[in-house]
């Protein structure tokens, strides 16, 4: 019994400085992700142009809670799935569009053009009031435009021939364009978005809980694809099993010396 119980600590210090070790080195070579930048403001005099073609400037549109994501039009993966995502949320939020919040789809893409924006918008405002269609608003820009907003916000992308590797998620900003939270992955619940929202409208910024995505999940930067992160989850499955089994056992002796 107590062989069984040391080679559990064992696993489980195993498992735990797998995890630890791994960190450092996924931060320090992340070229596609995320690198959050909360309580930053975003540079608010960046120029794009709308996808009703007129120049505008960040500090004019953001002046509510902000929900910011980034697409390129043609993408053949999970820009699509976002936007629908979104609109869906929007749909279901107990919170007024145009009020409450808004909502502001940038793409990083300098080839895309306000026509092509517009044309996309229309495929995802379906389930958007007709009046409040406003209040979600795509943009376009040049690359310096488009490189210093996504360096201010951590959304790292990578160009892979036509197209691009690039991670999915949305950034809530304040009033004043202060960076509050993150949201990963293509799925978000109304309350979550809820919270976030008001998280913003009252300035406070606070960590992301959800970040199965990035945590899983490594760019292969010869292969220019996502592979799954062998060691990582490695450690964290045999922590979990650790942990278990030494619940297990301690159940088991404790239900034993109650029969003796």
């Amino acid at each position: 019994m107590r062989k069984i119980t040391i080679s559990i600590f064992i696993l489980f210090f195993v498992g735990l400085s797998n995890l630890q070790s791994q960190e450092p080195i996924v931060k320090e070579i992340v070229e596609i992700g995320w690198l959050e930048h909360l309580e930053d403001t975003i540079p608010l005099d960046l120029t794009f142009n709308s996808e009703e073609n007129t120049v505008v400037t960040l500090r004019e549109l953001i002046d509510k809670p902000t929900v910011l994501s980034f697409v390129y039009f043609n993408c053949p993966g999970v820009c699509n799935p976002l936007q629908e995502s979104i609109s869906r949320v929007a749909e279901k939020i107990d919170m007024e569009l145009g009020k409450d919040y808004q909502i502001l789809t940038i793409s990083f893409d300098v080839s895309d053009t306000p026509a092509k924006a517009q044309k996309k918008k229309n495929n995802f405002i379906q389930n958007i009031v007709k009046e409040k269609a406003d209040h979600w608003m795509y943009l376009t820009g040049d690359k310096e435009n488009i490189d210093a907003i996504t360096e201010a916000v951590g959304f790292k992308y990578k160009a892979t021939g036509l197209d691009f590797a690039h991670p999915s998620g949305l950034i809530l900003l304040s009033p004043d364009g202060k960076i509050t939270r993150y949201l990963y992955g293509l799925d978000f619940l109304p309350f979550d978005l809820k919270m976030a929202i008001i998280e913003a409208q009252k300035g406070l910024a606070k960590p992301t809980i959800n970040k199965v995505l990035q945590y899983c999940f490594n760019y292969d930067p010869q292969g220019q694809s996502y592979t799954l992160s062998v060691t990582r989850v490695t450690g964290t499955l045999t922590l979990f099993i650790a942990v278990l089994v030494f619940l297990g056992l301690i159940i088991s002796k404790s239900r034993s010396k109650k029969k003796a």
